[in-house]
């Protein structure tokens, strides 16, 4: 098979077209070959009078694949990479089954890879299964009643369930792959295989989770919902159970030598009993902000020019990132286009947002994260656990000056550079639910942050003309972007004061998002697989 890279058509074409510039890149008839898969497939917008889709193609010949590459002498013609990344089988099975906590992407491709393995792994999940969940969270969003055990952050899929489902990511891993085949058997659409900024959509995610589950049950795994992580049995710095405790507060005792801790960024009752087990942890730089809303059609404008409808092109996005004067910096995140801000709390008291998308991204507003970088030297609190305080008093702040119902602080972009109380909502309406009660955000964020975002949004203007447009609408806290911890892990990926622990995923402090946090979580599974055997 060969691989032609930076085959260009306009944004309107019929994709029969990439047959003809295949053949022509390869200098043979279009008759000579035998099959054709796109491999990647990206929008250039650079040039709005000339919006075009660059393709990266795999095909196959008739004819001796080595032959035409030498005779084509096309450098942009390569023989294709196959991916070959499959998970291990056991060679050795264990007195007792191996256990993962937590059910988002990190312990669920933990978990697949361990039942793929043959080894029955037992699940441990504190919220619900996606349909329970779902509605938890929609009468959340409806009345302000939250339910601290099954919210957006937790429950089956982890908080990447409600979220826009993004699936594209800075790390290179050969794992990528095969993740993305298992979400496309599991109903995620096949677009996800070669887009280069793939999605899912909250709506379709919902159903994949449940799929891969039934694949993990089918395979001999089981999974307990509504069972919660409180305590670790340990002798002589071995793991020997889990403690737990049910939704109705009963405790239990479950065996286990081999744990895949995969708990998500925003267990800190868990992080708490870690801490107090003994278990190694530091602080780690993370990033908190707001989430700003603009309206769709007006992004679109700046990103592709007027012929945007008529073109067909999908709901625009945009990443930007300002290094400031001062040393400090901040960056755009999670990206919604065409989505809404949803109130993403999972504690009484307190106020947190995010952004969430369906796959059709066909809403009015687009949201993104507006995040400044910040470091353990900026925690009030230099404890371990300094940042998850940091979080916790910002999060009860936005809840006071929300009204204390779970609706989120907002201001207009131009009300906050001009440091004024918002009054009105213009021509963006703020999509969050529960809702929003308008206000100064600098009465809600410390200086730290806020100092930072007046600086950063007239710089993001410069590079996207609508962003510091004054009716955009801010609202507060977007404080839950990664772990404000990491849990140390050794060269094996077990905690070097327990053995048989292996810290994972997003909550860990080793993944940013659901494909990273999934291949962390095979990563795990292939070192407790190894384990059993005394392979290192």
């Amino acid at each position: 098979m060969l691989t032609i890279r930076d085959l260009a058509l306009p944004a309107q074409h019929d994709p029969s077209m990439l047959l003809y510039l295949a053949a022509n890149a390869l200098r043979i008839p279009t008759s000579e070959i035998s099959a054709l898969k796109i491999r990647r497939r990206s929008l250039d917008a650079r040039k709005k009078d000339r919006i075009q889709y660059i393709y990266t193609v795999d095909v196959s010949t008739l004819h001796s694949e080595n032959r035409i590459l030498k005779q084509c002498r096309n450098p942009r013609v390569s023989l294709s990479k196959a991916d070959s990344y499959r998970p291990p089988k056991a060679t050795v099975l264990p007195d007792t089954r191996p256990v993962v906590v937590g059910f988002g992407p990190g312990g669920m491709f933990a978990a697949l890879a361990l039942a793929l393995a043959g080894l029955r792994p037992i699940i441990m999940e504190r919220g619900q299964d996606a349909a329970a969940r779902h509605e938890a969270v929609t009468r959340f969003w409806q009345t302000g009643v939250l339910d601290p055990e099954s919210n957006v952050q937790f429950g089956e899929g982890g908080a990447g369930t409600f979220s826009d489902g993004k699936l594209n990511t800075g790390i290179k891993n050969e794992r990528m792959g095969w993740i993305l085949r298992q979400l496309v058997e599991a109903g995620a659409d096949e677009s996800i295989l070669y887009d280069a900024k793939p999605h899912v959509g909250t709506d379709v995610l919902l159903t994949v989770v449940q799929n891969v589950r039934k694949r993990i049950l089918a395979l001999g795994g089981e999974v307990r919902f509504e069972t919660k992580l409180i305590g670790l049995r340990q002798e002589n710095g071995r793991l020997v159970g889990a403690e737990l405790e049910s939704r109705d507060g009963k405790p239990s005792v479950l065996p286990c030598e081999k744990l895949i801790l995969a708990p998500g960024h925003s267990a800190r009752d868990t992080f708490q009993m870690l801490l107090a087990a003994g278990i190694p942890m530091e602080p780690k730089p993370f990033s908190m902000g707001v989430r700003i809303e603009h309206l769709q059609s007006d992004l679109n404008d700046a990103q592709y020019g007027p012929h945007w409808r008529e073109l067909g092109l999908p709901p625009a996005d945009y990443k930007l990132s300002v290094h400031l004067p001062d040393g400090t910096s901040a960056y755009t995140f999670c990206m919604c286009p065409g989505g809404a801000v949803v109130g993403a709390a999972s504690e009484p008291g307190r106020v947190v947002t995010n952004g969430m998308s369906n796959f059709s991204r066909d809403g009015e507003n687009a949201n993104a994260a507006v995040l400044v970088t910040l470091n353990p030297a900026d925690f009030p609190d230099k404890s371990v656990l300094g940042g998850m305080y940091w979080q916790m008093e910002i999060e009860s702040a936005a809840f006071r000056a929300g009204g204390g119902n779970y609706r989120a602080p907002a201001q207009l972009v131009g009300d906050f550079l001009s440091r004024r109380e918002s009054r009105e909502i213009r021509k963006v309406r703020p999509t969050c639910l529960p809702g929003v009660t308008l206000c100064d955000l600098h009465g809600v964020l410390p200086e730290r942050i806020t100092g930072v975002l007046e600086q950063a949004i007239p710089a993001f203007g410069k590079q996207l003309s609508i962003f510091d447009d004054p009716d955009a609408v801010m609202t507060a806290p977007e404080a839950r972007s990664s772990s404000p911890v990491r849990i140390l892990r050794g060269a094996a990926l077990q905690s070097p004061a327990l053995e048989g622990l292996f810290p994972c995923g997003e909550g860990a402090g080793f993944a940013g998002g659901i494909i990273s946090a999934a291949a962390d979580g095979l990563l795990c599974a292939e070192a407790l697989i190894a384990s059993l055997s005394g392979q290192k």
